[in-house]
């Protein structure tokens, strides 16, 4: 029989390390190890304490703000670090920024910012917290629409940010959205557009600049050096400086290459505008402006522009032609005072009569002969760079790759040649969910491809195929294949409208109210268990409001499993949760052996791993299982080896193999009486 032990748990500061091993992580003891983890957080965009969109604003003072508190202050960190914890999180996506660390000028690095997030990170290893460290963007910054690099870049490229709204160049929320209004949900700001800044002229240049300066524009310079050299240099600057301040940490697995990166106009045609799939592009149309890299050229020097507009066809959710829109319509340039367009100075196209016309078509896809590539000339590079970068500090560091998030969708391949040592760290989102904010599981859109899924078991078929083909390219990193951590995914919780929030405010508090959350995180989980997949979720924001202005006070975002707004005990752990039954589930952490299968059967709450045991690996295998989920306490079943110990600790079992071979553990909640 096997024996069963019970014993008081602690904080365990001691983590051991974690490598690659083909398609596995493996701790230093040997075992295999699973990391479900979350991303922290969504507030970490904007500064603090004032800087989310909730707020109006004009980044006059982009120089001098601070992120100092973003997660969360010094003196709260135990409290969130412990919350996670508790949930069975062991790994942290830890966002920081390019503007956190270099706001205030080109080489000008906020110490006090540094010192504040290297503290965090001693913090999360004191609740037994793997982290690696995400430089996070969406659409190049704050003053394009999101996040990420510091107001300085756009003067350093010649761009002039304060003119961007009036030349229609960038979609920002403290620009459109009407703050006076009581009305939370406007149609001037829809929800989820702040994506359109990708086609917009401002993102278009700054990425375009980005990657392929010294290619396309090699005149267009700050003093000496091209603008891509300048530029990278410094975003690696920035990282370099947060890589010093960690170098120590045993815990820190790596860092993150560059959150979701944007593309410009690499391998575009000069003149393409994107209505449907096409020989250019095959990805589905997205609703807005079908602008053109022409277009956006265009726009920028300040002419006005017209182009098809597209709006989602509610019952095919296909992007379909409806009617033109103008850009720019009062014709102001964004480039500034004494600045030439340096993509018109390199030829790409003229002003004739006050209309651009193309010079080269290629421009942006052909070099001598060469197709150019975005994976190749922009991403690849990048990718080694940070490797060589972060590794100076620490030769032990993984690198964390994930590629633009449309063209991930669409197939586009990883670089050919990838840093060694490299996890697949590409996001997952199911795009309906996210975009539209309604989830029904008898009635559910693949925006990718349009086909329709009816009931859960469709759901799950296809989340799992989704998952498997982003997972799909680790193989080709190395000749052993390489790991796969599903760096984000999650679900809007402001779904239909806010319905649980409004609930919640008048006072119920029947876990029925987030029935479709916990449904579509579990179809999640399951798909994330089937395919062994390691994921961080998106995410957990500890400034969260109930609230549609607010969510995670980022462009009304809101995918925290936690808000301020539902803390109604601060010394329960599990108040101020979000539809903790979704996510908060057995899993193995660390496995005496190799991963067969784990399940999770929701209904029956049945846990069931299988693996091929080692017992020359002398740590056992540990499994979180909440108390959340087994009120009624849960039993332990061992076959294959009725000789190995179980030892039940607080949320864990540990199970140490005596004998080699096939072992699977059964835990299940336990017979009433």
């Amino acid at each position: 029989m096997s024996k069963v032990q019970h014993m008081s748990v602690g904080r365990n500061p001691h983590l051991p390390s974690i490598h690659i091993d083909g398609p596995r992580l493996v701790d230093a003891t040997g075992r295999q190890v699973m990391l479900r983890g979350v991303n922290l957080g969504g507030d970490c965009k904007v500064p603090w304490p004032d800087g989310g969109t909730q707020f109006p604003g004009d980044f006059a003072d982009h120089r001098a703000v601070s992120f100092v508190g973003r997660p969360f202050a010094v003196a709260e960190a135990d409290a969130h670090l412990g919350r996670l914890a508790h949930w069975g999180f062991n790994c942290l996506r830890l966002l920081t920024t390019w503007e956190a660390v270099e706001h205030a000028g080109p080489g000008l690095h906020d110490q006090e910012y540094l010192d504040y997030f290297a503290e965090i990170c001693r913090r999360a290893a004191h609740h037994g917290l793997y982290l690696f460290v995400d430089f996070h963007q969406d659409v190049w910054s704050r003053m394009t629409g999101g996040d990420g690099a510091p107001g300085w870049t756009f003067e350093a490229a010649g761009l002039d940010f304060t003119k961007f709204h009036a030349a229609g160049a960038a979609h920002v929320m403290q620009h459109v959205y009407d703050y006076a209004s009581t009305v939370k949900r406007q149609d001037d700001y829809p929800q989820m557009s702040w994506g359109t800044n990708y086609r917009l002229p401002a993102n278009a240049i700054m990425w375009t600049l980005f990657w392929g300066g010294r290619l396309l524009t090699p005149a267009h310079r700050v003093g000496e050096e091209n603008i891509q050299d300048y530029l990278q240099r410094h975003y690696l600057g920035s990282m370099d400086a947060v890589a010093a301040r960690l170098r120590d940490m045993p815990h820190v697995l790596g860092f993150d290459t560059l959150n979701e990166p944007g593309t410009g106009w690499i391998g575009e045609r000069l003149s393409y505008r994107h209505l449907a799939p096409s020989e250019d592009n095959t990805t589905r149309a997205r609703p807005g402006k079908a602008m053109s890299a022409l277009d956006g050229l265009a726009a920028a020097r300040g002419l006005s522009v017209e182009v098809p507009l597209l709006r989602r066809n509610a019952l095919t959710s296909i992007a379909e032609p409806a009617g033109t829109a103008i850009v720019n319509p009062h014709g102001i340039p964004i480039w500034r005072d004494g600045v030439a367009c340096p993509f018109e100075a390199a030829g790409a196209y003229r002003i004739e009569n006050g209309v651009a016309i193309a010079g080269d078509e290629e421009f942006f896809r052909t070099r001598d002969g060469r197709r150019i590539t975005i994976s190749e000339d922009g991403f690849g590079p990048l990718f080694h760079q940070v490797a060589h970068t972060v590794r100076a500090h620490n030769p032990d560091w993984l690198v964390f790759a994930e590629l633009d998030a449309m063209g991930a969708a669409a197939g586009r391949p990883f670089p050919v040649d990838m840093p060694e040592r490299t996890v697949n760290a590409s996001h997952w989102y199911d795009a309906s969910t996210l975009y539209l904010k309604s989830f029904d599981p008898e009635n559910s859109f693949d925006f990718v491809t349009g086909a329709r899924a009816c009931g859960e078991e469709q759901v799950l078929a296809r989340f799992i195929d989704q998952m498997a083909h982003k997972a799909a390219p680790a193989e080709l990193f190395s000749s052993g294949g390489s790991p796969s951590l599903v760096g984000e995914f999650g679900i809007p919780f402001d779904l239909d409208e806010g319905a649980a929030y409004e609930a919640w405010a008048n006072g119920v508090r029947d876990p029925a109210i987030w029935d479709k959350h916990v449904l579509l995180l579990g179809l999640m989980y399951d798909a994330l268990d089937a395919l062994l997949l390691h994921a961080t979720q998106w995410n957990y924001t500890a400034s969260n409001r109930n609230d549609l202005r607010i969510g995670d006070t980022w462009n009304q975002e809101d995918l925290s499993i936690f808000s301020l707004d539902q803390q109604e005990d601060p010394a329960d752990p599990d108040s101020g949760g979000r539809a903790i039954a979704g996510f908060c589930r057995p899993f193995a952490h660390a496995v005496q052996g190799r991963i067969v299968r784990m399940h999770f059967d929701r209904a029956s709450r049945r846990f069931t791993l299988q693996f091929d045991a080692d017992p020359a690996i002398a740590a056992p295998t540990r499994i979180y299982v909440p108390r959340s989920r087994y009120a009624e306490g849960f039993s332990t079943r061992v076959a294959g080896d009725d000789s190995a110990d179980i030892v039940a600790s607080g949320q864990f079992v540990r199970i140490d193999a005596a004998r080699p071979g096939r072992i699977e553990i059964v835990i299940e909640p336990r017979p009433a009486g």
